[in-house]
């Protein structure tokens, strides 16, 4: 899955990009309030 520009990540920062189960979300301990996610490929049911 590529990484869109809209999701930043700033390592200076204490951003980290992780990939779980088909999405990308930034996390951040130092700062909770930076989280972010990008959508992944929809569910199958």
């Amino acid at each position: 899955m590529k990484v869109r520009s809209s999701v930043k990540a700033d390592p200076l920062k204490g951003d980290r990009i992780v990939k779980r189960k088909g999405r990308v979300y930034v996390i951040n301990k130092k700062d909770p309030t930076r989280k972010q996610r990008q959508a992944g490929p929809a569910k199958k049911k």
